[in-house]
């Protein structure tokens, strides 16, 4: 396993080239950001927005955390409880059905950037978008890797379990248990298309398989 140490600004600037000069002029690019609270993947996607329009390219970022369940089959089992976390908070057919799926082959472009509001639990009547050939669409979350979404680029982003432990806040350390079943039955590291190492945010690096 070969580690190429980067900068914050080089991985976007990697990650920009690498989906810019990927994404079809007919047609539309999904690209996963996958990693736990702690590895801040929705401030990567949210990184790559700005660059990647600048490169003609319309592009939504969208968060998992936006596509929650609703409350009554999310919280099912408790409000802390991590097989129930990992097992399904996500709504992925709303996922699949409202962004994916229209980003697709055969889709039409138009794309729900949110649907559910998980404070109040209760839909948030976004309005759709249009994204016009050559767009891209921007998933980002946790646990997105491994239950057949379809993404034309998987990131996924890491952190050894010390780390994560570490930059996991108090409130959030009932999931970890989560991360260590995604880990070790999903395995994404083995899979992704880029594997970002981020024990560090300041210093990220790229593994790849000499």
């Amino acid at each position: 396993m070969r580690v190429r140490p980067v900068t914050p600004e080089g991985l976007v600037g990697e990650l920009t080239e690498l989906i810019a000069g990927a994404a079809p002029p007919d047609g539309w690019f999904r690209a996963a950001i996958d990693g736990p609270p702690a590895a801040e993947p929705d401030r990567l996607a949210e990184a790559l927005v700005g660059p990647l329009r600048a490169r003609g390219h319309a592009t939504l970022h969208v968060r998992t955390a936006d596509f929650l369940r609703p409350a009554s089959v999310r919280l099912e089992f408790g409000r802390t409880n991590p097989d129930a976390y990992y097992e399904g908070w996500v709504d992925e057919a709303g996922l699949r059905r409202e962004v994916l799926d229209p980003a697709g082959p055969g889709g039409t472009g138009r794309v729900l950037p949110s649907l559910w509001d998980a404070r109040r639990d209760r839909a948030t009547r976004a309005a759709y978008q249009n994204l016009p050939p050559g767009g891209v669409v921007l998933v980002s979350g946790d646990l997105l890797l491994g239950s057949g979404l379809p993404f034309e680029l998987a990131v996924h982003l890491v952190l050894s379990p010390a780390a994560l432990a570490r930059r996991t806040p108090p409130e959030l350390a009932w999931t970890l248990p989560a991360y260590e079943r995604y880990a070790a039955e999903v395995a994404p590291e083995t899979f992704a298309d880029l594997v970002v190492t981020v024990n560090d945010a300041r210093h990220p690096a790229i593994m790849s398989v000499d």
